[in-house]
C-alpha cells in the first residue's frame, strides 16, 4: 500500500441491489472494515473515512421490479435495506452509506463529473450497434463471450442499436499505463496489475456513456440532454467522490480525496483500473492511491449460483456462529487476492481448531485460574518481545493486504500462550503463591495484548476479552462445536 499520511479513505464497490446477497458481499465488507479499524487505531477516528453503498439503477432493476410487481423505487428500497442489514450483522464500521438513487447527495456529484468530461471535450454522440449483456449492464464484445454467451452470466447478449454518448477513454490509455507503472495508482495483487497493464498495452477503446431515456428512464438524466440517461460509469463510479462532497467542492472533499484504497472484486477490475482513472484524468482529479482486488468465493469448488442453489447465505452463518466467526473464516481461509472456497464443513473445522480450541480455550483457562486469586497484569518480557514482532509483522502484512497471514501471526501468540500454561502448570500451584501470580499475570498480559491486536479483525471478541479481563470474568468466547 502507498504511504499513508494524515488521513485514510477506504471504499468498497457499491453493491448492485439486483444481486442475491451472498458470502462474497460479506468478504468485501470485512476486508475494508479491517483496513478502516486498523487505521483508526493508527491515525485516530477523525482521520479515517470508510464508504460503502448500493448501485440502484439499470435495466435489470427495472425488469426485476416489474417481475416482482413493484415500482423500481419500492424494489430498490427493499433490497437496499437487506444490504444495510448485512452491514449491521457483520459489525461493519462504515462512516457513510451512499445510494445512487439519492437525488440530493449523489446526483449533483455525478452530473458535475459529467459536465467536467464535456468541458474536456471527451464526450461525443454517435450511433452504435453492439452486444448488450443485461447481467453486466454493459456492452460486450465477441471476445468476451464463450460459445456466444456471456462467460459469467451464461446468457446470450442482446443486439442493441442506438445513439449514445461516448467517452474518449482511448485518449487516456498511455497516461493510465504510466500512472500504474510509476505507482501513482497501485494495484494489488501483482497478478491483477499485470492483467490491466496487458489490456492497456492493447489500447483502450472509447466506451458508451449513456442510454436513450425512452429505453431507460430509471437513472440519472444527462445534464442538458433529457433524451439520455447516464450509463453506469458516471452514475455508479462517481459515488466515491459524490459521497464526500465533490458537487460542492467543499473542505470534506479536499480532506478525503484521493481515496487511499478502493476494495473491489476481480470482475470489475477493468472498470476501476481503466475507465475510472480515465474519467478522473479527464476531470483533472487525482487518481486513487491503490486498488485492492480480491478473488471470488466458490462453494465446494463451484461458482455460487441462484440457479444451482448453492448460494452461501452470510445471515445463516452469523445467526448460528456469530459475526466474528464468519469474519475469521473469510479473512483466515481465503488467500488475499485469490479465489477461495467456502463450505460448512471447512467453516466448522476452522472454527473448532482456531477459535474454540485456540483462542477460546486459552482465554477460558487463564481467566478461570485468575478468579482464584487477586491477579495483576505483569508485563512478561518474553511475551513483550513476541508481541512487538507481531505488531511489526501486522503493519507490513496489512499494508500489503495479506490478512490471512496477519491472523496466522496472531495465532502464533495464542499457541505460545497455550504452550506456556501447559509447561508451567499453574493449576498445581497455590493461588496465593508468588509463582502463581506471576504466571497468570503474564498470561493475562498476553491475552490482553492479543485482544488489542484482534480489534480490526474480530472487534466483538476483542471487546469481550477486554471486559472479561477488567472484571475477571470467565465466559466462553467460542463454544466448541460437537
Amino acid at each position: 500500500m502507498p504511504k499513508i499520511n494524515k488521513k485514510f479513505y477506504v471504499t468498497t464497490a457499491i453493491d448492485y441491489v439486483n444481486d442475491t446477497i451472498h458470502i462474497g458481499h460479506a468478504f468485501q465488507k470485512v476486508i475494508a472494515d479491517v483496513l478502516a479499524r486498523r487505521y483508526r487505531i493508527k491515525l485516530g477516528g477523525n482521520n479515517v473515512f470508510f464508504l460503502t453503498g448500493t448501485d440502484e439503477h439499470g435495466v435489470k432493476v427495472v425488469r426485476s421490479a416489474k417481475k416482482a410487481g413493484e415500482t423500481p423505487k419500492k424494489f430498490v428500497d427493499k433490497n437496499t435495506a437487506e444490504f444495510k442489514k448485512l452491514i449491521r450483522a457483520l459489525n461493519i464500521s462504515n462512516d457513510d452509506f451512499i445510494r445512487t438513487t439519492d437525488k440530493k447527495r449523489h446526483w449533483p456529484g455525478a452530473q458535475k463529473l459529467w459536465l467536467e468530461l464535456v468541458k474536456a471535450g471527451d464526450l461525443y454522440k454517435k450511433n452504435y450497434k453492439g452486444l448488450y449483456c443485461v447481467g453486466h449492464e454493459a456492452f460486450v464484445t465477441e471476445k468476451d463471450l464463450v460459445g456466444g454467451v456471456c462467460a459469467i452470466h451464461k446468457v446470450r447478449p442482446e443486439i442493441v442499436e442506438e445513439e449514445n454518448y461516448f467517452f474518449r477513454l482511448s485518449k487516456y490509455s498511455n497516461e493510465i499505463e504510466l500512472r500504474i507503472k510509476d505507482k501513482t495508482l497501485n494495484i494489488f495483487p501483482e497478478t491483477r496489475k499485470n492483467e490491466i497493464l496487458s489490456l492497456l498495452k492493447e489500447g483502450l477503446e472509447d466506451v458508451s456513456f449513456s442510454r436513450p431515456r425512452k429505453d431507460l428512464s430509471w437513472g440519472i438524466p444527462v445534464p442538458g440532454d433529457k433524451a439520455h440517461t447516464m450509463y453506469v460509469w458516471c452514475d455508479a463510479l462517481s459515488n466515491y467522490i459524490s459521497a464526500i462532497g465533490y458537487a460542492d467542492d467543499n473542505k470534506k472533499f479536499e480532506k478525503w480525496w484521493p481515496a487511499d484504497v478502493h476494495v473491489i472484486g476481480k470482475d470489475i477490475l477493468r472498470f476501476h483500473a481503466a475507465i475510472w482513472p480515465g474519467m478522473l484524468l479527464s476531470a483533472k482529479l487525482p487518481l486513487p492511491k491503490a486498488i485492492f482486488v480480491h478473488g471470488f468465493i466458490t462453494v465446494a469448488g463451484e461458482k455460487m449460483s441462484k440457479t444451482v442453489g448453492n448460494v452461501a447465505d452470510p445471515f445463516e452463518f452469523i445467526k448460528k456462529y456469530g459475526a466474528d466467526a464468519l469474519r475469521y473464516y473469510l479473512l483466515r481461509e481465503i488467500p488475499s487476492g485469490e479465489d477461495g472456497d467456502f463450505t460448512g464443513e471447512k467453516f466448522e473445522e476452522r472454527y473448532n481448531a482456531d477459535l474454540a480450541k485456540g483462542l477460546g480455550n486459552l482465554a477460558a483457562r487463564v481467566l478461570a485460574l485468575a478468579k482464584k486469586g487477586k491477579i495483576k497484569l505483569i508485563k512478561n518480557e518474553e511475551f513483550s518481545e513476541e508481541i512487538k514482532k507481531t505488531e511489526k509483522d501486522l503493519d507490513r502484512l496489512i499494508s500489503n493486504f495479506r490478512f490471512n497471514e496477519s491472523l496466522e501471526k496472531i495465532w502464533r501468540l495464542i499457541a505460545l500462550g497455550n504452550k506456556y500454561i501447559d509447561d508451567k502448570k499453574p493449576w498445581a500451584l497455590k493461588p496465593e503463591s508468588k509463582e502463581f501470580g506471576e504466571i497468570i499475570g503474564s498470561l493475562l498480559f498476553l491475552i490482553s495484548e492479543i485482544g488489542k491486536l484482534l480489534v480490526p479483525f474480530l472487534p466483538e471478541t476483542a471487546d469481550k476479552i477486554a471486559r472479561q479481563i477488567a472484571n475477571e470474568k470467565s465466559e466462553i468466547l467460542f463454544p466448541r462445536l460437537k
